[in-house]
């Protein structure tokens, strides 16, 4: 984590929010910034993903900053791209558990979000937040629909072996993990991929060794 140039990139996006005040883009594009910025300290240690970060160390002024800017950004007009990242991104950082996380709000966001600048990423995210939100075969569907655009994108088999994990295909899980793990290279990222290709193989009683 370059800290000096995640400070100077929310130090210029600051700026050109002052010299734009009603411009919902611009506040858009500094909100998000902001918001990821307060969950740094979580984010570089063995808990570094969303869901098993300490979120008693986020930094809380930082998130109600981020949290004023998304808002205001929203009541200027029709949200762009930047506006509907802020809102996504402040939902989250708002949330006090993963499991108190307003899915379904994130997953309307996201369709908008896909709406204006169509990609297999932004794809990728709703989906999980229907997944989420409760639909889970459903969700998963939608995932598996991205393989052909994603299948060099670690995070498009980590997000594939979440539902499948709910769902009880622990082995397909695994497989997912694995596939995961082989293509991440964030330490805090293969931890947790780690964590969880041991626990699905532990459950259909994968010992380490290769099959006969």
């Amino acid at each position: 984590m370059r800290r000096s140039l995640c400070a100077e990139a929310i130090r210029l996006a600051g700026v050109i929010a002052e010299l734009m005040p009603d411009e919902p883009e611009a506040l858009g594009l500094h909100a998000p910034l902001l918001a990821h910025d307060a969950r740094r300290d979580a984010r570089v240690d063995a808990d570094g993903v969303l869901e098993d970060q300490d979120r008693g160390r986020w930094d809380a002024h930082g998130i109600a900053r981020a949290t004023r800017l998304a808002a205001r950004a929203l009541r200027l007009g029709a949200p762009g791209r930047y506006v509907l990242q802020a809102a996504i991104a402040v939902e989250h950082a708002n949330s006090p558990t993963a499991a108190d996380t307003q899915w379904q709000r994130i997953a309307a966001l996201y369709a908008r979000l896909a709406a204006l600048a169509p990609d297999p990423v932004v794809e990728l995210n709703r989906p999980v937040a229907i997944a989420m939100a409760g639909d889970i075969p459903g969700g998963l569907a939608r995932i598996d629909g991205l393989g052909d655009a994603l299948d060099r994108y670690h995070y498009f088999h980590a997000a594939r072996g979440d539902p499948l994990r709910r769902l009880g295909a622990d082995e397909a899980a695994a497989g997912a993990y694995a596939r995961a793990l082989a293509l991440a290279g964030n330490a805090a990222e293969r931890a947790f991929l780690e964590r969880r290709l041991a626990q699905t193989r532990a459950a259909v009683g994968y010992d380490g060794r290769a099959p006969t």
